[in-house]
C-alpha cells in the first residue's frame, strides 16, 4: 500500500520538478539571453515558459487533488485546469491570484502586439487585450518571473508539507 501512495505522490513531485526546470530556462532568458539581445521575442519566450510553469504547478494541484479523490481524471486543456484549480482551491486566495495570473499570460501570449524600444534598456512588448493595453518591459517581466517562482514554493509548502505532517 506504501509503494502505491509514493507513485501517486510522485507525479505532484515530478510536475514540480517540471516546473522548477522551466523556472531555469525563463531565469536564463531573463538574466542572459533578455540582457544581451533586449528583443520582445526573448520577451515573448520568457512568457510562454511562465505559462509553462504554471502550468505544471497546476498539475500538481491536480495530481494532489486527485490523490485525494476530490476529483477523478486531470484535465487536459490548459482552459479547464485553471477552472478546476479555481474551484478546488476557492478557499485559498492566494492560489485564486496566481490562476488569475496564469490567465493573464495566456492572454498576453496570444494577444497581437507591438514592438518598441528594441535592442535598448527599455525595450517594450504592448499586448493590447479586449480590457486594454499592458506594456511588458526587462523590469515587469522580471517580477513575472518572481511571482512564478513564490508560486511554485507557496504550492510546494502547501502540496509537500501537507504530505510530511501525514
Amino acid at each position: 500500500m506504501n509503494q502505491h501512495i509514493h507513485t501517486k505522490s510522485s507525479h505532484m513531485k515530478e510536475s514540480l520538478q517540471n516546473a522548477k526546470q522551466e523556472l531555469k530556462r525563463a531565469d536564463h532568458l531573463i538574466f542572459v539571453s533578455l540582457k544581451y539581445t533586449r528583443t520582445v521575442d526573448v520577451i515573448k519566450s520568457i512568457i510562454e515558459r511562465l505559462i509553462n510553469c504554471l502550468d505544471q504547478v497546476m498539475n500538481a494541484l491536480l495530481n494532489h487533488a486527485k490523490e485525494q479523490k476530490k476529483i477523478t481524471e486531470l484535465p487536459t486543456l490548459a482552459r479547464i485546469k485553471a477552472e478546476v484549480c479555481k474551484s478546488l482551491y476557492a478557499h485559498d486566495p492566494t492560489i485564486q491570484n496566481y490562476i488569475a495570473f496564469y490567465q493573464l499570460l495566456r492572454k498576453i501570449d496570444k494577444a497581437q502586439f507591438e514592438r518598441t524600444q528594441e535592442y535598448r534598456r527599455h525595450v517594450t512588448m504592448t499586448a493590447h487585450l479586449d480590457e486594454g493595453h499592458v506594456e511588458l518591459t526587462i523590469d515587469i517581466i522580471q517580477d513575472y518571473f518572481h511571482r512564478t517562482k513564490e508560486f511554485i514554493i507557496y504550492v510546494e509548502k502547501l502540496l509537500i508539507g501537507e504530505h510530511e505532517q501525514q
